[in-house]
């Protein structure tokens, strides 16, 4: 008895992964009904609340609403979803379906960045540099930002090069700022294309 449990289990657990995987595929081939519809099935499943929220927040299949998307990224983020956490974080920095708070941003980027997920380690280290909920500090943010930085974050290492180039938080040095701003191009970013363009003409 005790092996035909496990076995339903097993047949189970298969059955709802490729339910959602079925949801994901729909959403990235714009099927949005079709999406909604299956993760609306698991009203308590990480990765439905994710994405349900994401269909919100873009207004995808449903009407757009800032409000629903925060509950749905909430009700992932409080079961430890690092990326529910960065875009609750997003939307308090942003007062987006919230009151501002730059206080409660930071402490779900925290969450997240403690995880280890390299957007919301951006996304912290842009907190300290702008001095927003937080007394301003360089070196806070780069060492945020090189947490990213070494995932291949582009944002945070194109901020490493602005931070070397002005001298914040740490001596400037523009060789230093171009490598960085050359890791952001290779990883598809514009800005740090230009940037390291322009040093490059500078002769550094």
């Amino acid at each position: 008895m005790r092996k035909v449990v496990i076995s339903l289990a097993l047949i189970c657990s298969v059955v709802f992964a490729h339910t959602l995987k079925d949801g994901v595929d729909a959403l990235e081939n714009h099927q949005f009904t079709k999406a909604f519809e299956i993760f609306s099935k698991f009203p308590n499943d990480t990765t439905a609340q994710f994405y349900l929220g994401i269909m919100y927040a873009n207004g995808e299949g449903v009407e757009q609403d800032y409000k629903k998307a925060f509950e749905w990224w909430e009700k992932a983020a409080l079961q430890g979803d690092a990326q529910a956490q960065t875009n609750l974080g997003i939307m308090y920095a942003n007062g987006e379906g919230v009151r501002q708070d730059y206080r409660k941003a930071i402490g779900w980027y925290e969450k997240a960045a403690l995880q280890g997920w390299a957007p919301a380690q951006t996304n912290l280290g842009n907190m300290y540099a702008n001095g927003e909920g937080v007394r301003q500090d360089y070196r806070k943010a780069i060492g945020w930002y090189e947490k990213a930085a070494t995932q291949g974050e582009s944002m945070a290492q194109y901020n490493l090069g602005i931070m070397y180039a002005n001298g914040e938080g740490v001596r400037q040095n523009y060789s230093t700022a171009k490598e960085y701003y050359g890791k952001a191009c290779d990883n598809g970013n514009q800005p740090g294309c230009e940037a390291y363009a322009d040093l490059n003409k500078k002769g550094y």
